[in-house]
């Protein structure tokens, strides 16, 4: 019998190289499973056959509109059933999806749409006024993403002329544009065998079934979401659930305990403020877990850890981390707390799984090994210090940048091998861990090495600080903080008391950290932020936005 499943499951892998295969494959055999579905409601959602019809009658009306194999198609929406129905009616039928971050800016919106030669747009309602007038205009098709309505229509097109085909895995599935952290848009261009082969690899890394439950909580338009949570659930034939509203801490509870989710994707940021603003303050404010935290501190996580897991539905069986570096204190604390976390690693360029950590392989500060059928290697290994650029190969590593050959030479070595820009030295064991990004490293003035990240992960641990980055201005490192939400109060106290709380809290800061950190990272000054930090979906931090002088504190006080 196990010898079967086992047959049964190569020839699934063998057979899936196309999302249109994958979309054929899940239609047929899970036909009555519930594919996705809003969190506390089933009306809206769909079942596997459902989908299938509804991708099917949208493809049709592509068709009659001249829209055909090739032509680029956007989809511009937050997270819903209704964003996998619009990719379903695009990419099996050889059309290219262009999926739009929800947070983008018109400007970018437009930037996207023009550079991309979309025709037409899925767009919700939430989301509209982001599509300008002008773009607007020269769109085939305006399509109402909440409920399929043709809003917009050029009817000189309605030709009927819309030739479809079956795509080859070589063949574009949709192209992914990201900004990233160093503020340079690219468009990276996924094809069918880049998202197929990463599933695959998904499934080998941690086995779902049709028993399993995803909640969804990240921009579907990003290449993790889009992989881990809608792709990888239709190989699997389980059901995602989706949030009508971003995952504030109320509604997030709510829909935990309602869903009971046995799967779920995040970004460190999401559990690193569950630790700090819940775990933390819990201990804090016990004299027993305070003690124990002394003397016991492996049995206190332990018991926090279970409650913690009860807080997510009891059931969680996989909380995926990716996106960035999760905080060393937070995950030592996962670790001990025996949470079922796994470490992601990977880039929107490889589809984007490279590396994993579960189980027994976690260690702190590692993403652990090469995910299936993925090759990793340091590149440029400096052999004083073992730290080398990660490079890859993979049938998950994409096609390059669109219209930017250029850009996409640059990013591959002279043998292949994808350049992912990120530092690491391995163990003897063979495990990668991270220093940095070789965009965001500073050279130090008697040439070391300084990653900023390093220096990040000393301050954010300071009482009082949500989030930092350390940039360089004039040959001086500077720390940019944002405390903790209320942990200064802005408004009540009297600007010279609002002054003296922040310098001491500065003069803190300083100690600690250059305390802690090297003679070459040290840090010469503290900025207060007030407002926060400007992020990527993946909440990472816009780097670049920041290398020049941001508003501080004080200056915004005398701006008033």
């Amino acid at each position: 019998m196990i010898q079967l499943y086992k047959r049964m499951q190569r020839m699934r892998e063998k057979y899936v190289d196309t999302l249109a295969k994958l979309y054929e494959y899940a239609t047929t055999v899970y036909s009555k499973n519930q594919y996705t579905q809003w969190y506390d409601t089933k009306e809206g959602g769909y079942t596997f056959s459902s989908l299938k019809a509804k991708c099917d009658s949208l493809s049709k009306k592509l068709t009659q509109y001249g829209i055909g194999a090739g032509d680029k198609v956007a989809i511009l929406s937050q997270s819903m059933p209704n964003w996998s129905v619009a990719f379903f009616s695009i990419v099996p039928f050889g059309r290219i999806a262009i999926p739009i971050l929800p947070d983008s800016s018109q400007n970018e919106v437009t930037n996207i749409l023009e550079h991309s030669e979309s025709k037409v747009i899925f767009v919700s309602q939430k989301l509209m006024s982001k599509l300008s007038e002008e773009c607007r205009a020269k769109m085939t098709l305006v399509i109402d993403m909440d409920t399929f309505e043709v809003i917009q229509s050029d009817e000189e097109k309605f030709t009927c002329d819309g030739r479809t085909s079956v795509p080859t895995p070589e063949d574009i599935a949709t192209i992914i544009y990201t900004s990233g952290t160093t503020g340079s848009a690219k468009g990276v261009v996924l094809s069918h065998r880049n998202l197929a082969s990463n599933v695959i690899t998904c499934y080998h890394s941690c086995k779902r079934t049709e028993k399993d439950r995803w909640l969804s909580v990240l921009p579907m338009a990003h290449t993790l979401e889009m992989t881990l949570c809608m792709l990888y659930p239709m190989y699997c034939g389980a059901t995602v659930y989706y949030l009508p509203k971003p995952p504030v801490a109320s509604l997030l509870m709510k829909a935990l305990k309602m869903v009971k989710p046995t799967t779920m994707l995040t970004v460190p940021l999401i559990i690193e403020k569950v630790y700090k603003g819940s775990v933390l303050p819990t201990i804090q404010k016990s004299r027993t877990l305070t003690w124990m935290n002394e003397h016991m501190n492996g049995l206190m996580c332990r018991i926090i850890g279970m409650k913690l897991k009860a807080t997510f539905g009891g059931h969680i069986s996989f909380y995926g981390i990716g996106g960035a570096k999760l905080d060393p204190e937070v995950e030592r604390f996962l670790l001990k707390a025996k949470f079922p976390y796994a470490i992601g690693y990977g880039l929107t360029e490889t589809s984007p799984l490279l590396g994993y950590s579960m189980n027994r392989w976690r260690t702190v500060g590692s993403f652990g090994y090469p995910v299936y059928n993925v090759k990793l290697k340091l590149h440029n290994v400096n052999p004083e210090t073992g730290e080398g650029e990660v490079v890859a190969k993979g049938p998950n590593v994409m096609l390059g940048y669109y219209k930017d050959p250029k850009r996409t030479r640059s990013v591959f070595t002279e043998d292949g091998w994808f350049r992912t820009s990120d530092i690491a030295v391995q163990d003897e064991k063979g495990r990668f861990f991270i220093k940095g990004r070789n965009n965001n490293m500073i050279l130090g003035p008697s040439g070391e090495n300084i990653y900023p990240e390093e220096i990040e992960n000393v301050i954010n641990n300071v009482e009082g600080v949500s989030e930092s980055i350390v940039v360089e201005r004039d040959g001086k490192l500077v720390a940019l903080v944002q405390p903790n939400e209320n942990f200064i109060q802005w408004d009540k106290e009297g600007e010279d008391k609002l002054y003296e709380t922040l310098d001491a809290w500065k003069a803190k800061l300083l100690k600690v950290t250059n305390k802690n950190v090297s003679k070459a990272s040290q840090v010469s000054s503290i900025e207060v932020m007030k407002e926060p930090f400007e992020k990527t979906a993946t909440q990472k931090i816009r780097r670049f936005k920041y290398k020049d002088s941001a508003p501080t504190v004080e200056e915004e006080q005398k701006s008033k």
